[in-house]
C-alpha cells in the first residue's frame, strides 16, 4: 500500500491501487491515479510533462516530488549471435545483468531476480556473487522496460524468462507483483502464458505459487537424478530433496496446453551418463514436462566441464527412446558471458569501475 512520505520517491513498480492512493493524498480525484497507472506501464512514459491527460497542477506536482526511474544501462554487449547482454546499475549503485536472445518465432528477455544469489549452485557464476539483496518491483520492471526503450525488443513481442541472477522465488512478494503489472491488460499487457518463471526448487513457495489464479509457466531447475549428486551441485536439495519437489510437480496445476519444463545442465562424467537418462525418465514419470537439455556453458574458476557432443547426444537418444519430451537449448551468447548460468557482476571484474555509462549501442 501506497504511504505518504515513503522512502523511495520512485514511481516505478508502484501498482494501480497504490498510484490512486498517491493522487488522493495529492488532493486528486482516483481516477487520475489510474491514468497515471496507464501512463507508466501501458504507454511506458518516464517525463511528467508528456502525460498531457494529467492536469498542469498535478504534472507539476509530481516533477516536484517524484520520479519514473528506470535502471541505468551501464553497459550493453552484443553476441555475434545477436544476443545481447546488458549490465544495469541501480539507484543504490548494486549492479544486475539481463539478456535480450533474439528468435525466429519470438524473442525472449532473460531478467533477474536478486542481486546476486544464495542459492549456491555450484555451476552459477551468479553463485559467486553470494546474495546481496532482492530486487524491488520496479527493478524488475525496470529491466523489461529498459530493453524495449532499447529498440532491441518489440512491445508485446517477445517472452519473459525470470532465468537471470537470482532464486526468484526467494523475491516472492516482489516479483509476483512485477508480475501482476507485466500482465494487467491496463499495465504492460503481456499475457501470463509468455512468462516463465525458473525456481531451484524451494518446495513450500512453490505451492504458493500453485495458488495464483493465473500462475506464470513453471520451469524447474533440476540437473541430477540422485541426492546425492543434486546435494553437490545443488546444495538447496538438503533442505527441499527431489522426492519432495519431484511431489509438488505433480501437484502443480496445469492446463492441457501447458507442461512444465525440466532444466537440465548436462555436466561431464557427473550427471550425463546413460543410468542418468533413464533414471530422469523414471523421475518424471506421471508429470506434464519437457526437458530441456543444457550442455554446460564454461565458467572460470568452476570445476565442471561441458560433454562432448557425443556424450549430450546419447543422453539425448535415451529420452527420445523413452518417449521424454525434450530439446537441447542451443547456446546463445556464451562469446559475451550472456549463456545460461554465467551471469554475474564480481567487483573484481576489471575496468567496470571506469567504464563510461551507455546509453545507446
Amino acid at each position: 500500500m501506497y504511504q505518504p512520505g515513503m522512502k523511495s520517491n520512485n514511481l516505478l513498480g508502484l501498482s494501480c491501487q497504490e498510484l490512486v492512493e498517491l493522487a488522493e493524498s495529492l488532493s486528486e480525484k482516483p481516477f487520475r491515479g489510474k491514468q497515471l497507472y496507464h501512463q507508466i506501464y501501458r504507454r511506458r512514459i518516464s517525463d511528467f510533462d508528456a502525460m498531457t491527460n494529467l492536469s498542469k497542477a498535478f504534472r507539476t506536482r509530481l516533477q516536484d516530488e517524484y520520479t519514473i526511474t528506470y535502471p541505468d544501462v551501464f553497459k550493453r554487449t552484443a553476441s555475434a549471435d545477436g544476443t545481447t547482454k546488458f549490465l544495469f546499475r541501480l539507484e543504490d549503485g548494486s549492479f544486475v545483468e539481463s539478456v535480450y536472445i533474439p528468435e525466429e518465432s519470438r524473442d525472449t528477455l532473460c531478467i533477474s531476480s536478486q542481486v546476486g544469489c544464495d542459492v549456491g549452485c555450484t555451476f552459477c557464476m551468479t553463485a559467486q556473487m553470494g546474495f546481496q539483496r532482492n530486487l524491488r518491483p520496479g527493478e524488475i520492471l525496470g529491466q523489461v522496460l529498459q530493453i524495449v526503450r532499447s529498440g532491441l525488443a518489440q512491445p508485446q513481442g517477445f517472452n519473459i524468462v525470470f532465468m537471470g541472477m537470482g532464486e526468484p522465488l526467494y523475491n516472492y512478494q516482489n516479483l509476483m507483483k512485477a508480475f501482476r503489472i507485466l500482465t494487467d491488460p491496463e499495465g504492460i499487457d503481456i499475457s501470463y502464458r509468455k512468462i516463465t518463471v525458473s525456481t531451484s526448487g524451494i518446495v513450500p513457495v512453490l505451492k504458493k505459487l500453485a495458488q495464483e489464479p493465473k500462475p506464470p509457466n513453471l520451469a524447474i531447475s533440476l540437473n541430477a537424478t540422485t541426492n546425492e549428486v543434486r546435494d553437490r551441485v545443488m546444495p538447496v536439495n538438503r533442505k527441499w530433496p527431489l522426492e519432495e519437489l519431484l511431489q509438488a510437480c505433480r501437484e502443480f496445476p496445469l492446463d492441457s496446453r501447458r507442461r512444465i519444463t525440466m532444466e537440465y545442465v548436462l555436466l561431464k562424467e557427473e550427471n550425463d551418463s546413460i543410468e542418468d537418462a533413464r533414471r530422469l525418465a523414471g523421475l518424471l514419470r506421471g508429470i506434464s514436462v519437457k526437458v530441456n537439455l543444457i550442455p554446460y556453458n564454461p565458467n572460470p574458476g568452476l570445476s565442471h566441464r561441458r560433454p562432448e557432443e557425443e556424450r549430450i547426444q546419447r543422453f539425448r537418444s535415451i529420452l527420445q527412446e523413452l518417449n521424454v519430451p525434450h530439446f537441447i537449448r542451443k547456446t546463445r551468447g556464451d562469446d559475451v558471458s550472456a549463456a545460461c548460468g554465467q551471469l554475474a557482476y564480481l567487483e573484481k571484474s576489471p575496468s567496470l569501475a571506469t567504464e563510461p555509462v551507455l546509453h545507446t549501442p
